[in-house]
């Protein structure tokens, strides 16, 4: 079992109880997606798996996420540690212009 969830008024609790791979992200989202479908909810709490999630993790929560926004349904992420750098941690790589460089 991927995922669990709990419908408590009006707040739908998701838990993924595991780091997802490639072969099961799609299901997990379309599981949410289903379940707030179904649950019509006020708000919906996501929890990952503790530790830090991994990308198609990350996919399956970006894909509720977009799809919770359009709904206009406000949501809260918790479980995980997830690391945001800081803006100047994540400054461009300097790009050279013009031709190819002659060795």
């Amino acid at each position: 079992m991927l995922i669990t969830h709990v419908l408590d008024r009006g707040t739908l609790r998701v838990k993924i109880h595991r780091d997802l791979d490639i072969t099961n992200r799609a299901a997990v989202a379309l599981q949410i997606e289903s379940l707030v479908a179904a649950h019509r909810p006020d708000q919906v709490v996501l929890e990952l798996p503790t530790g830090v999630p991994g990308p198609a993790t990350l996919s399956a929560l970006a894909r509720a996420q977009r799809m919770l926004r359009s709904l206009d349904v406000p949501f809260t992420v918790t479980g995980a540690e997830v690391h945001f750098p800081d803006a100047r941690d994540q400054a461009p790589a300097r790009l050279d212009s013009g031709a190819r460089r002659r060795r």
